[in-house]
């Protein structure tokens, strides 16, 4: 596969990889497939994803080695890389912001967002960013870089993303997770900030925004003070659509 292939229309990049390594085949990392449109584009837990025209909608693919870090922090990784590359594609007064695990704002309008899914030992990293037009969800604000400037187009984007991507898998795998979580926290919503989170039985929990442990999960404090370690659940910034 070449460094970025493109196509037209497709269902969703990152299933067409994980189909691709279930068939034998092994795209080399770095090596990004991006779709002019998905049809079935999805987030965590299964949401849709929604396309649009001139936005990024692209996936790669980490082939898990035995000295590797915890695969999980691979979100991290990738939300570290899309905001270098996103600040590097436009001049921004309000950089984009880390929000665990796997979304990047702007104030509390969503801009894009991160999805990880396992096959065998390898990992699809999909990225989904507005650069152009900002989709409707129902329930989320969203904007679209182009509402800040002059935004960058897909094929250009999809250039640095390649490269920052590979710039950070190299020192996830070199440096350790230790230096991923201090870059990933100075780019993330400051602690203290007001968190609901929704696990997959529908429960919530509210608190403050205390930090990342040791392994990337996000530490929560409660209203009794005491600290939560969430491993995964839908979070939002409290009293926002964020």
């Amino acid at each position: 596969m070449a460094r970025v292939q493109s196509v037209e229309s497709t269902g969703s990049t990152n299933a067409d990889l994980a189909r691709r390594l279930r068939a034998g085949e092994t795209p080399g990392e770095g090596a990004w497939l991006v779709a002019d449109r998905q049809a079935d584009g999805r987030g965590r837990l299964g949401r849709p994803w929604f396309d649009g025209a001139g936005n990024f909608m692209g996936s790669t693919v980490v082939h898990l080695r035995r000295t590797d870090p915890e695969p999980a922090m691979l979100a991290l990784v990738a939300g570290l890389a899309v905001r270098d590359a996103i600040c590097q594609s436009m001049s921004l007064s309000t950089e984009p912001v880390l929000k665990w695990p796997n979304d990047l704002l702007i104030g509390i309008a969503k801009l894009g967002g991160i999805l990880l899914e396992r096959s065998s030992d390898s990992v699809v990293v999909g990225v989904g960013v507005n650069l152009k037009v900002a989709p409707v969800i129902d329930g989320r604000e969203t904007i679209a870089l182009s509402a800040l400037g002059t935004a960058p187009e897909r094929d250009a984007f999809a250039q640095v993303l390649s490269a920052t991507f590979d710039a950070e898998l190299a020192r996830w795998r070199d440096a350790g997770t230790a230096q991923v979580i201090r870059r990933w926290s100075a780019a993330a919503h400051p602690p203290g900030t007001k968190l609901v989170v929704t696990g997959a039985d529908g429960k919530g929990l509210e608190g403050t925004f205390v930090g990342l442990d040791d392994a990337g999960a996000m530490q929560l404090r409660l209203g009794d003070g005491r600290v939560e370690t969430i491993l995964s659940g839908e979070v939002l910034l409290a009293d926002t659509k964020g």
